[in-house]
């Protein structure tokens, strides 16, 4: 009798045994949706990392610069070769700390952060963590300390005019294609809040990945390629793209064309400069995409055809440096 009970409480158990699985399963399965209805409805789209004005040129940061607030992500040994006056040195992954430390201590009163770089690609990267961590205003100087002084100028070198097979002209972009699936993003937390704190700090953790344009043109098949352009910017910069290359923009969660995007492949955003690239490959793989940043952008593909957003800058700038 005793054997029977035994039998039959175990028999009462499974059910409520494999109902606490399932759900465990299903909380895993959907904190992409969690995470990524937490930015659509906080105002956290990702056409907010890169708003009007998110670029801020050298001549507008030297003739304010008690205006903003200067986080220079460089290695320290070039930081303390030549900065700008009043910057501080941070690494990639504390720059959020950083600009809490000074939100906490009020130095931000007044005053808007602008991260700087060598290029402006990774500073880009940094602000849109900014951006997602409350620091909605945080910017970017354009090009870089390249554009401060050219004694820093690592952008020339990087500029290119290729003929190559797989950048075609006139541009036929690929037809979008709808992907049911999501990425999977993985949290202890059903909070979307811890879940997007988490994922800021993990992918400033891992830094930005890059690839270059001789990469992306010898295989384009190895990546999903979305050109970030207007059809407006197509037409007036060269009026060409990478073969095989889709053109989805806008790219929000809101009207979610976010589901032309393919989970299951490397993806690559090229823009004019790498450095919306970078600011929506942050993005991106905060939502758990795999995303790369196409470094230097049409710059480094076309630059001569291009009519905006084009190095070399003129006037060159020498602004100062201190040590």
């Amino acid at each position: 009798m005793k054997n029977n009970l035994f039998v039959i409480f175990l028999f009462l158990l499974l059910p409520l045994a494999l109902f606490t699985g399932c759900r465990g399963e299903t909380a895993d399965v959907n904190k992409h949706q969690i995470l990524a209805d937490h930015l659509r409805t906080s105002g956290l789209d990702l056409p907010t990392m890169h708003t009007t004005g998110w670029v801020v040129p050298a001549t507008t940061l030297h003739a304010n610069l008690a205006a903003y607030y200067i986080i220079d992500i460089r290695l320290p040994v070039d930081f303390a070769a030549g900065r700008i006056q009043g910057a501080v040195n941070s690494t990639m992954a504390n720059v959020v700390t950083t600009a809490r430390n000074a939100q906490t201590a009020g130095q931000l009163t007044g005053r808007e952060i602008i991260v700087v770089c060598y290029t402006g690609q990774t500073a880009a990267f940094a602000v849109a963590a900014l951006r997602l961590s409350g620091f909605p205003t945080a910017r970017n100087l354009m090009w870089g300390m390249s554009s401060w002084n050219s004694t820093l100028d690592r952008w020339t070198p990087r500029i290119a005019n290729l003929t190559h097979a797989n950048i075609v002209t006139p541009p036929n972009f690929a037809a979008n294609v709808e992907f049911t699936n999501r990425p999977i993003v993985t949290s202890e937390s059903n909070d979307p809040v811890v879940i997007l704190r988490e994922r800021v700090q993990a992918v400033l953790n891992e830094g930005l990945r890059g690839v270059t344009a001789a990469e992306v043109l010898a295989n384009p098949g190895n990546f999903f390629i979305n050109n970030y352009w207007s059809a407006q910017a197509v037409t007036e910069n060269g009026n060409r793209h990478i073969a095989g290359a889709f053109r989805i923009l806008p790219l929000t969660l809101a009207n979610n064309e976010i589901r032309f995007l393919d989970p299951s492949r490397a993806i690559v955003n090229y823009c004019f400069t790498g450095q919306t690239s970078a600011a929506v490959a942050f993005y991106l793989r905060v939502l758990g995409y795999d995303v790369y940043s196409f470094m230097f952008g049409a710059n480094s593909m076309w630059n001569t055809a291009m009519t905006a957003n084009r190095w070399p800058i003129t006037p060159t700038n020498n602004f100062p440096l201190v040590q």
